[in-house]
């Protein structure tokens, strides 16, 4: 769990990913487009990705990916996201987080 807090404080936006999940670049491509540079993690090609997914697991991310922290904080998987951005609160997410300006 320290491993995951460390990585997902490293970054105003993070998303946990796979190679093989889609939907993982589909929030990854939506969150660029109001401007963020989230920091990508690629589970299956880090070196503790393993227990990077567990601990994901363990906070009820299932599935483990795509997970997205803003600011530090758990947003979820690609349907929260999604229906933060339907609801209009994702860019204020991102403005808190200093992850985009305006």
């Amino acid at each position: 769990m320290d491993t995951l807090m460390t990585l997902a404080s490293e970054s105003p936006v993070v998303i946990f990913s796979k190679d093989t999940c889609c939907i993982s670049y589909s929030i990854e491509i939506l969150i660029r487009g109001f401007g963020a540079n989230p920091t990508v993690y690629k589970i299956d090609e880090l070196p503790n990705g393993k227990k990077v997914e567990r601990a994901l697991l363990e906070m009820a991310c299932k599935p483990s990916t795509p997970t997205t922290f803003i600011g530090t904080e758990l947003v979820g998987g690609s349907n929260e996201v999604i229906s933060l951005n339907i609801r209009g609160k994702l860019k204020d997410l991102l403005i808190k987080a200093n992850a985009i300006w305006i």
